[in-house]
């Protein structure tokens, strides 16, 4: 088991709490990504940016685990306002082509910050793209 991390994706806030990614054998697990920083969220109340950025860094940890976003088999996501799913779904839709992942999208109270909408978690399978073509 190892555990991955990327420089541009903020680090949990205290060592020991959670691991932003692991890898165990082939499989691959990202925590819920989201577009918070120490000044806000990236993109301020815009949920379509706070979603693409949260896209952004769950595909470069997905990366330094050694696989590709294809590679994503299962998707969990989670947003505040219900009524944010179009604009959600037009930041996945730049990220997934072919053959989508599994997917939940679910409405919560809330996130671990305030003013973030959304936030992405995902799993998969090193080279699961590769395998399935083979």
């Amino acid at each position: 088991m190892s555990r991955v991390g990327h420089p541009t994706v903020p680090e949990p806030p205290r060592p020991g709490m959670f691991s932003n990614a692991r890898v165990v054998g082939r499989h691959f697990f990202v925590s819920g990504m989201h577009a918070g920083t120490p000044e806000g969220p990236v993109g301020g109340g815009d949920v379509y940016r706070q979603a693409r950025e949260a896209f952004r860094r769950t595909r470069v940890l997905v990366e330094a685990c050694g696989a590709q976003v294809d590679d994503i088999l299962a998707l969990r996501i989670y947003v505040t306002d219900i009524a944010d799913k179009a604009a959600v779904g037009r930041a996945r839709a730049e990220v997934f082509r072919g053959d989508f992942p599994c997917s939940t999208l679910v409405e919560v109270s809330a996130l671990v910050e305030g003013g973030l909408g959304v936030e992405v978690e995902a799993q998969g399978i090193i080279s699961a793209t590769a395998t399935a073509d083979a």
